[in-house]
């Protein structure tokens, strides 16, 4: 990588006044809200391209589901917090810009299927460059692979303006569902930069509601790296304990139970010992793609081939889910109808990337079911378009036989019980705290029989579902 030597001293930087924000997304949205809550005395701008969403952050129907974010988004929108489309005005205005948009992974050309795509940050910096005057801080918001602040402060010192900038890391640490306490009372604040002066500025709008000791400062490098390596670890956990559960159902064991004993374990801990279908969201295999990718990159194969396991061992998780299925539905679910209970990736939240939901209703798919979903925040939409997404062909074309088969085997309802009507199965892959609530005898009365429940989640394990009819088969255990 082309090392790139600061291209100008910062000059003396004011207190923060004026912040712009690149993107209006999941991790834009929540923070510019929760600064401009926080700072009333600091003007915010969340700025897009993408004329429907900066709609949506305007109207009462905000384009993201988290609790708590609507009562936060209204305290202050209108007031020090604005969302709009005039993004060259809101950067050449603000003294602190952000960049929080999309870094997927790579489908094409060098490094495709692990990569993460940079066009988007390349094109904002490029943006950043042409409009900006005097001096700017740049943070990295977005997920990054290490150094890419390198090619940042590459472009930005082509400005033919005369501007100048520092550029700092702060990599989020959301996770969805619990975003807005996350923001509130974060574990800590990661700052890497190499202008004291610069993460100062930033520290200072942070340190308007978090605790100075948990505003941590690095380098810029090792903000980068820590994002990725902060998810790696995170996702090896799910992995590992998935990877057991397949073991616990062999020998009849409960996974939960030996979660239980290895997180009382003070050098383990708890967290992430949660046995399920699988992991999602948008970080957890797109950060560990790109670390494999980065190991690659800088010769480290062995490095490279520990982390890909991981993803591997969670692709595994969600066939071996589907095998079951069809297998204890007398192998063959071809014109069975699968009542599917939840299509985000987790609950509180109605993101979909990467949901294990999509992998496991495209096999069911392909094996000729007919999946009911039901899901109390993603909308029929985004089903539709998942499903369309996920059988695309590698030239990235949905086959006739695959649009007939969502068309024809796909319904999206209102509730459980439509989804759960004449089915043969339930299959709970979201742990929606309504799904434990539901009218169970009812719901058995409604079924073909034998009517079986495949537990993606474990969130109906405690409950009596073998008394009410139900065959019952959860993730790690036998009943």
């Amino acid at each position: 990588m082309t090392t790139v030597s600061p291209a100008h001293a910062s000059p003396t930087i004011t207190p923060i006044r004026k912040i712009c924000c690149i993107g209006a997304g999941y991790v834009g949205g929540p923070t510019m809200a929760m600064i401009a809550k926080q700072c009333p005395d600091i003007e915010v701008r969340v700025v897009d391209i993408n004329a429907t969403r900066i709609a949506q952050w305007n109207s009462d129907t905000l384009p993201i589901y988290e609790p708590g974010l609507h009562e936060i988004v209204m305290e202050s929108r209108g007031r020090n917090l604005h969302f709009t489309c005039e993004v060259d005005s809101a950067i050449a205005e603000a003294d602190m810009i952000f960049i929080s948009v999309n870094t997927p992974t790579k489908d094409f050309g060098v490094g495709a299927g692990r990569a993460a795509n940079l066009e988007f940050i390349e094109k904002c910096a490029r943006k950043i460059a042409d409009v900006s005057t005097g001096h700017k801080i740049v943070v990295e918001k977005s997920t990054l692979p290490v150094r890419t602040a390198e090619a940042v402060k590459a472009i930005l010192s082509g400005s033919s303006s005369g501007a100048t900038f520092d550029v700092l890391s702060n990599p989020e640490f959301l996770a969805e569902g619990t975003a807005v306490e996350d923001l509130l009372s974060p574990d800590r604040v990661l700052i890497g930069g190499e202008s004291e002066a610069a993460i100062g500025a930033l520290v200072d709008v942070y340190a308007h509601w978090v605790p100075r000791e948990r505003l941590l400062t690095t380098n810029l490098w090792s903000s980068e790296l820590s994002k990725l390596t902060a998810n790696a670890f995170l996702a090896q956990r799910v992995s590992s304990i998935n990877s057991i559960s397949a073991l616990c159902e062999a020998t009849e064991a409960d996974v939960d139970e030996v979660a239980m004993a290895i997180g009382t374990d003070s050098r383990i801990g708890p967290k992430f010992l949660k046995s399920s279908v699988g992991f999602g969201g948008s970080c957890f295999q797109k950060d560990i793609l790109n670390l494999v990718y980065l190991c690659e990159y800088f010769g480290l194969p062995e490095v490279a081939e520990y982390w890909e396991q991981v993803v591997k061992m969670n692709d595994y998780q969600k066939r071996r889910f589907v095998n079951r299925i069809v297998r204890t539905l007398f192998n063959t679910v071809s014109d069975k109808k699968i009542a599917i209970w939840g299509f985000a990736f987790k609950k509180d939240t109605n993101d979909t990337r990467e949901s294990a939901a999509i992998y496991v209703c495209r096999d069911l798919l392909r094996e000729k079911a007919k999946l009911s979903i039901y899901d109390p925040q993603v909308t029929a939409d985004q089903i539709k378009k998942d499903l369309q997404d996920v059988l695309r062909n590698g030239d990235a074309e949905l086959s006739e036989a695959s649009a007939r088969l969502i068309a024809e085997n796909v319904e999206v309802v209102d509730s459980v019980e439509a989804a759960c009507c004449n089915a043969h199965a339930i299959a709970v892959l979201t742990e929606w705290d309504e799904f434990g609530k539901v009218d169970f005898p009812a719901i058995y009365r409604s079924m073909q029989k034998p009517a079986f429940v495949f537990d993606g989640r474990n969130v109906l394990k405690s409950l009596p579902l073998d008394e009410y009819g139900f065959v019952y088969q959860g993730i790690g255990f036998r009943r």
